[in-house]
């Protein structure tokens, strides 16, 4: 009984032996080596994908004085999904044309940048003029003024020897600020009237200039610059400030219907030459002959009682 279960024994290990014998062999076998194709490099130029959202525009490379023809080499085209209006979008159409002003890098080019005039009378319309008046931290609003905003223009007037009583008065309501010191606002293309600050100390410094001004520039209606001038010779200016929520101040004195009715208004609320000059009025309409064929002045009291009038000698 014990040599079977021996013999049965020695089977199953034998059984086994073969079987690991086999796994080794299947094991040991080296693996087949796959062939991996190298990927394949475009060295040649990428042709650019282009947008159809952006179109050209004509910049200028560098700055360039007043007074010289642009060059290609003076220009360049870039892609902007927002295109300024009137730009130009070629280089030929700038090639050889000459800006009456000095022109900083990155400008883009449009008709009104080969035009005579500088960035101010840029942003008058053909029936302003603009008008300079000295200001402090009292007369400008405590010194928050910014171009752009609109101002009532203020004059008071002492009790002099000519002026017997004092006065105050709105000489002219909603003027446009077009500068405030040295910093001027947009032009009538949009474009900014002067340097823009792109630091934060560049920033801080405009502030600064800004609450240190002492002129501003006034867009001031042709009808009334006569006025104006008289008023800042006469008495004292100050700037009200008025509210950015008035929308229709940009065409109070032109294009609107109501404009010719504000210029009426504004001449009738304003104090007469005569007045502002602090003279009497002068003497109309004399008439040397009527004066002679009058009836002579009786000496004496003139006494009224009732509808009876009588001449007492005193």
């Amino acid at each position: 009984m014990s040599s079977r279960i021996s013999m049965i024994l020695a089977g199953v290990l034998l059984l086994g032996a073969l079987i690991a014998g086999y796994w080794g062999l299947v094991l040991s076998r080296p693996e087949p080596v796959v062939a991996v194709a190298p990927p394949v490099i475009n060295n040649g130029p990428v042709a650019a994908i282009e947008d159809p959202t952006r179109q050209p525009v004509v910049v200028l490379a560098h700055d360039v004085p007043p007074f010289v023809a642009l060059t290609a080499a003076d220009l360049t085209v870039e892609k902007l999904k927002t295109v300024p209006a009137g730009s130009l979008t070629s280089l030929e159409q700038a090639v050889g044309r000459t800006p009456w002003r000095a022109l900083q890098a990155g400008t883009w080019l449009t008709e009104e940048s080969f035009n005579a005039g500088g960035n101010l009378s840029r942003m008058i319309r053909a029936d302003e003029r603009a008008l300079a008046v000295a200001v402090d931290e009292v007369t400008g609003a405590g010194g928050q003024l910014n171009p752009g905003d609109y101002v009532d223009v203020m004059l008071y007037l002492r009790s002099e020897n000519g002026n017997p009583q004092p006065s105050a008065q709105t000489v002219i309501p909603a003027l446009r600020l077009l500068g405030v010191g040295e910093q001027l606002g947009l032009t009538n293309d949009g474009t900014p009237g002067s340097p823009v600050a792109v630091t934060a100390e560049d920033r801080a410094r405009q502030q600064q200039g800004r609450a240190s001004a002492r002129t501003v520039l006034l867009a001031v209606p042709e009808q009334l610059m006569s006025r104006l001038v008289l008023a800042v010779q006469a008495g004292s200016l100050r700037l009200a400030l008025r509210s950015a929520d008035e929308q229709r101040l940009s065409r109070y004195w032109a294009g609107d219907s109501d404009s010719a009715q504000n210029l009426d208004n504004a001449k009738r609320d304003l104090y007469q030459f005569n007045q502002l000059a602090q003279t009497a009025p002068p003497i109309s309409n004399f008439n040397p002959t009527a004066t002679k064929n009058a009836a002579p002045r009786r000496s004496g009291v003139e006494v009224i009682r009732g509808n009876q009038v009588t001449q007492q000698t005193p």
